[in-house]
């Protein structure tokens, strides 16, 4: 069969790498990929956003399969077009997909259903806004935009001030652009961040194994919110207990909830969780795979990708088992100097020419190919993912691959995994 994968980045050069790995799968196309993806698909020049030029490509080379990797065309309906030319395509619709596009159609949804997440209230206009932080008892709040802004919409405001000045970013300066034209205010959740991705086919839910992202730029969680430096899978924080929880109080309701609204729900439900002294709560809901948790996820599946998404779309996830080897794995992003801000492109980058052994494998995400040199095209540049014995052998795995991958102004953070490894007794 013919598959094509959407998108270009790390995420997207994880699902065309197991992919390939499928017997049923004889050519992969990926639109635009990057250089990595290169090495394994046929890439072409189509932005993700551009439906009807990736409905051509689908026709014209008669693809079997399309799986969407990021956001922006869920959001935008790629599904719905897809499948309405009588295509298969795995994803959500686009009704469905506002459980990422929009958090006020999220949080309202989950108060409706009674989903724990942290109390919210929702304003249109920054003088509202700014009338309530100033007028609250509260000291800390998260500020987030409505719509998509590629992981960076979200402020974890420490005192008022800083919940102010987002307020002002994201509403008057419009630094993420229309998705500001509203913004959530919600209470801080404290605890341990945990993402839990699930394969969904509209009535059976198969969880996938936990992870763990680390979305701060810096070192100790600090600096401000990015698209993921990192991951890691399992989290220990997850426990069988945290486990029954989040089934039974958010991923079955949640997933009902859709249905009775009349919204079926086919895709990856990605749950981002606070697990709190009161139990899991949610953050955040995401309508595809996690960057860069897709990188150590899927790094441990052993199971043929291309059948459970087949069995996505067909609805026959009922009694399937998905296999996943016990081995921890782990993802460092390496980073452009400047990012989630300005950073330079074009920086050449060395090292990957190396081999590194089964347990490691570098995933592309932004990168391009210029005069026959591999370079930097983007904010996150590479994912570097790595496997071991224990979470302490699979981080030196992936940091010792690290110190021989390099370009210039190159950024990433040196504290991966640090707190599974105090919660293991291994640090």
């Amino acid at each position: 069969m013919k598959v094509l994968v959407v998108g270009g980045g790390g995420r997207e050069h994880a699902l065309v790498w197991k992919i390939s790995q499928s017997p049923k799968v004889k050519k992969i196309y990926c639109a635009p990929g990057n250089a990595g993806i290169e090495q394994l698909a046929e890439c072409v020049p189509i932005d993700p956003l551009d439906i009807n030029g990736l409905l051509s490509l689908a026709k014209k080379e008669e693809i079997d399969l399309t799986v969407v990797g990021p956001e922006a065309p869920l959001v935008e309906g790629i599904v719905d077009v897809f499948e309405k030319e009588g295509l298969r395509i795995f994803g959500p619709s686009k009704e469905a997909a506002m459980m990422e596009g929009s958090k006020v159609f999220a949080k309202n949804f989950m108060k409706e259903y009674g989903i724990p997440t942290a109390p919210f209230r929702v304003f249109d206009n920054s003088g509202d806004a700014k009338k309530y932080i100033q007028e609250s008892q509260d000291e800390t709040f998260v500020v987030k935009a409505d719509g998509l802004a590629a992981g960076k919409g979200v402020v974890v405001a420490s005192s008022k001030e800083e919940a102010l000045n987002a307020v002002s970013d994201i509403m008057e300066k419009r630094v993420f652009g229309t998705a500001g034209e509203k913004i959530v205010i919600e209470e801080r959740l404290y605890g341990e961040e945990v993402s839990i991705l699930a394969f969904v086919d509209g009535e059976t839910i198969i969880p996938m194994v936990s992870s763990q992202d680390h979305k701060a730029v810096f070192d100790g969680d600090k600096g401000p919110n990015t698209g993921g430096m990192g991951a890691y899978s399992p989290a220990p924080v997850y426990t069988d207990d945290i486990h029954k929880k989040v089934l039974e109080n958010i991923l079955e309701p949640t997933v009902k909830g859709l249905r009775d609204k009349g919204i079926e729900y086919k895709g990856v439900l990605y749950a981002g969780l606070m697990i709190t002294d009161e139990g899991p709560m949610v953050l955040e809901f995401n309508v595809r795979f996690g960057d860069p948790e897709a990188q150590p996820v899927l790094f441990r599946l052993n199971t043929d990708l291309v059948d459970v998404i087949n069995a996505v779309i067909d609805k026959k996830l009922n009694g399937m088992q998905l296999y996943w080897s016990e081995h921890p794995s782990v993802c460092v992003v390496l980073a452009s100097k400047g990012y989630p801000g300005k950073y330079e492109k074009g920086k050449e980058i060395m090292g990957l020419e190396d081999n590194y052994g089964d347990d490691v494998f570098i995933f592309h995400a932004g990168t391009k190919v210029t005069d026959g040199k591999i370079v930097t095209s983007g904010g996150r540049v590479l994912g570097i993912t790595a496997m071991g014995e224990n979470l302490r052998e699979a981080l030196d795995n992936a940091y010792g691959c690290i110190g021989k991958v390099r370009f210039e102004d190159m950024h990433y953070r040196r504290d991966i995994g640090e707190k599974a490894l105090r919660r293991l007794g291994l640090l």
